[in-house]
Parts: C-alpha cells; structure tokens; sequence
C-alpha cells in the first residue's frame, strides 16, 4: 500500500521569527517579496470587450453552510438574436475576489491565428449565445458558487427563444463549479436542459501549487502582517483552494498529511459522491491545455529554483523532488536560525505535463530574484486531472507522467477530451484546443 504523502518542518516559523530582531525580520520579509496576494493573475487588460446585450445580477438558489454567493452574467447573442436561442454557458475560474467579466472576454476572444476571428466572435458567427458567467468571491467554496451556475442555467431556461438544448461548462475552476452544479440539479430532479458539458483544463482529480510556494507565503506574512487588505496566503487559505489541490498545507509550521490536510476537500469530494460526481446526461467534453504524451516542461526533480546566499540570509526553494523520503524543498537561514522543509511521498508535479501557472516566476518579479526563463513555469493542472482520469482523487499522482494518447474509453469520466500539442499556460487560448471544441459543438 503505497505510503501517504506528507511534509515537515524540521524549525517552526514561529521559533524562527521569535529568535530574530526586528531588523532581521524586515530583511527577510523584504526578500521574500511585496505585498498583495501570491498566486493571483492580473486580469488582461489588453483588447477590446465587447458590450454585452444583457447583463444578469445573479443569487445563489440556496445557501451553502448559511453563505448564498452571488454572481453576474453577461449575455453576448449571436447576430439576428434577440435573446438567447442556442445559449452555451463559459464560467469564470478560481482566483482572488470578484470576476471580471469583460476581462475573460478578452482573454477567450485574443486572436490565437491570424486572419481569424477570436474564439468568442467564432461561437457567435455559429448562432451560438455566449453566457459569460461570473463570481462576485471566486475564491468561495466550490458549492456555494455552484449554486449561482444554477440561478444561471434556470435564468437561461427561461428567457430563451425555443427549445435547444445548453451547452454549460468553464474554465479551470468554472469547469468544476458547473460540473457540480449540473449533477447536484440531476440527483434533484431538476431538467437543466443541458446537451454537452465542457471542462477547460479543469482539475477534476485536483490542481497542484508547489508546497514550497506555500509555505513561503505563509511564512511572509507571519513576518509581515497586513492590517489594510488580504496577505500572500489569502488565495491558499480560501475554501476553493483548499477544495481543489491536490497538497495543500494551513501554515509555514505545518507538518503532516498534505492530501488530507483540509477537511474541505475531503466534504467536497463527499458531495461531488452524493450528487452523482458527474453529471449523466450530457455529453461530457474536457481541454487539456498540457499535453497528451506524458512530457511534461523542463524541470527536474530537485532543481533549486532560488538559492540566495547573502551574507548571513539564504534562501533556498526547489522544484518539487520525486518521491523518496525527507526530500528538501526549503531553507530559510538567517545566522544561526533555520528554517527547513521536506516532503515524502510526493510525486514530482512541477514537471509533470499539463496547464502550467508563472507561480515560481511570480515570486521571482516581486522579490527581484534572478530565475531561468525555463523555470518560471511549472504543472499547475497535470493533463491527467484535466482530462479526468478514472482514480481516486487521492490515488493518481503514480500517472503524471501518463501516455493519454491510446487511453481506453473506460479510463475517464468524459466522453471525449483533447490535448494541447504543448504545455501551455492554464487556461490559455491554444488553436488545436478551440478548433477541436468547434469541431464538436458544430453538430450541436
């Protein structure tokens, strides 16, 4: 039986910051970076947004654990429509606070050829109704904001011309959001109407932030509190992060498990369970934005990512080791304090194909840290979650590396899925991905 996978701090931060002075901490505060919240992407500013004919003001259709989230939809209809006909549903994905509903137009609808109109403009010119739906606190639990995905297929249900079907899905943690949404509605006896569901580059087995990256966070702001605003961890603490990764760890002293560390995760895949974990009558499509061959970038286990050494402060972080016990990830020295942290267990997921996130890159930009261009990036939805690999959500990470190329039909929960040809940002607008999701909803 194979052992679980855990971490341990070997010098608890709050040892390490109580033995230092003031000047000390404020050292190490500034190397580890700014202030705001690590791990969150800055909306794309860059492009037009196109006005949408209709804006929808949205409220969960019931509360989960006493919280009902709201939400907002912008309807864009396709040319001669006067309201939605062939509606498809695009949900926003996880990040820090509201949605920014024209940003994801912009994202979805960047030119990824020349001479093509964007993907968004594409849905339209088919008579396809694009509802970009969005979250006023994406970082909420996965549950409460799927009931706001359900206030939105009802609204769509009724103010549509005719009987089409939907289409209903997201990107990245959207793609979650409404794949609960739509199963909780059929365990419920409720019609969403829904022919096809789609998942873009969606964690259906759980996305991965290295452990290292987190702990830093955590260790920053017990070095530097904020009193005006979230810290560095806020998106690592939120209940959708906790839902969603695969490791996850509550603080820079933590040692122990780092699959169960959350009890949120382990009642959000119990829900998923008593819902049905997918839902059943749609045809269920899934985008990869890693790639299909089990290659996966450039980032062997236990490459040191950042190692400072000025003066009495170092500062070392590694790509995550594969496997094999006590295995360093990092250090923080300043004299005679150190801080230092291993895993065992864990499977090398910086390097394992699939959509990946600038988080290491992020760190380097905002404590002017040199880094290699080929370390910026690593796993952040291995494919293997993405295209929903039949496993146990605990029981995967031994097939990062996986070949989906010849994957039997049986071994995952989708209908159909498509890789990218390279690891490509999460998320991003990749031309084989967009022109294989055309390709299947032009039947539609």
């Amino acid at each position: 039986m194979p052992q679980e996978p855990r971490i341990d701090v070997e010098t608890r931060a709050h040892t390490f910051e109580s033995s230092l002075s003031t000047d000390q901490v404020e050292r190490i505060a500034a190397a580890l970076g700014q202030q705001g919240v690590w791990f969150a992407a800055p909306p794309r500013r860059d492009g037009e947004a196109r006005r949408p004919e209709l804006t929808w003001d949205l409220v969960g259709d019931e509360p989960y654990q006493g919280y009902t989230a709201t939400g907002r939809a912008a309807v864009h209809l396709a040319d001669g429509h006067d309201a939605p006909t062939r509606p498809l549903i695009l949900a926003d994905g996880f990040n820090y606070g509201p949605s920014d509903l024209d940003a994801l137009w912009r994202h979805f609808n960047q030119p990824y050829q020349r001479g093509v109109p964007g993907f968004l403009d594409q849905l339209r010119s088919m008579g396809i109704d694009v509802v970009l739906l969005g979250f006023d606190q994406r970082h909420a639990a996965v549950q409460a904001n799927a009931a706001v995905a359900v206030s939105c297929v009802r609204r769509v249900i009724d103010e549509r011309l005719g009987d089409d079907q939907l289409v209903v899905g997201g990107v990245s943690m959207g793609g979650i959001v409404t794949r609960y949404a739509l199963a909780r509605m059929e365990s419920e006896g409720v019609d969403h109407q829904t022919d096809k569901y789609f998942s873009y580059d969606s964690p259906h087995l759980g996305a991965w932030i290295p452990l290292v990256l987190q702990q830093l966070a955590y260790l920053h702001e017990s070095l530097a509190p904020r009193s005006d605003g979230p810290g560095q961890a806020a998106l690592i603490r939120s209940p959708a992060a906790q839902q969603l990764l695969w490791g996850w760890v509550d603080d820079a002293d933590y040692s122990g498990p780092v699959t169960s560390a959350s009890p949120l995760r382990l009642e959000f895949l119990e829900d998923l369970r008593r819902v049905g974990w997918f839902p059943m009558r749609p045809y269920k499509l899934g985008l990869a934005n890693g790639t299909g061959d089990g290659v996966g970038p450039d980032l062997a286990p236990g490459t040191p990512v950042f190692d400072l050494q000025h003066e009495t402060l170092q500062l070392t972080a590694r790509v995550q080791p594969d496997m094999g016990e006590l295995q360093n990830i990092g250090v923080v020295r300043f004299g005679a304090p150190v801080w230092t942290s291993a895993t065992s267990h864990v499977a090398a997921f910086d390097g394992a194909p699939g959509g990946t996130l600038d988080s290491w890159g992020r760190l380097a930009d905002a404590t002017g840290l040199p880094i290699q261009d080929r370390l910026r990036r690593s796993c952040f939805v291995p494919s293997v979650s993405a295209v929903a690999l039949a496993r146990d959500p605990f029981q995967w990470q031994s097939e990062l590396y996986h070949d989906l190329g010849d994957l039997p039909k049986d071994e995952t929960f989708l209908d159909a899925f498509c890789c990218d040809t390279a690891n490509t940002e999460h998320g991003a607008v990749s031309r084989p991905l967009i022109e294989w999701f055309l390709d299947q909803l032009a039947g539609w």
